[in-house]
């Protein structure tokens, strides 16, 4: 992320943040002792492929992102809280 010039703006790369989401989505699901994504994505209603799309950064809709948050049993602060500096 780059600081702009005017500093309460941060100018915000789409692939890097994907990027970072996915690598929380698969922390957050090793947190809760899934180390195989197939069986945490079955478990909790997610198409297997689908899942292991979001791991790896791809793109992801605001409502699925409430679901994965859900599932992880935290809130939008805590999953944003790491690793987004």
């Amino acid at each position: 992320m780059k600081k702009a010039k005017n500093a309460k703006y941060i100018h915000l790369d789409t692939d890097e943040v994907l990027q970072k989401m996915g690598k929380r989505i698969r922390e957050l699901r090793i947190k809760k002792g899934f180390s195989n994504m197939d069986v945490f994505a079955y478990e909790h209603g997610f198409a297997r492929a689908q899942y292991g799309r979001y791991e790896n950064g791809e793109d992801l809709r605001f409502s699925t992102l409430l679901r994965l948050i859900n599932a992880f049993e935290i809130n939008l602060e805590d999953f944003f809280g790491e690793g987004f500096e």
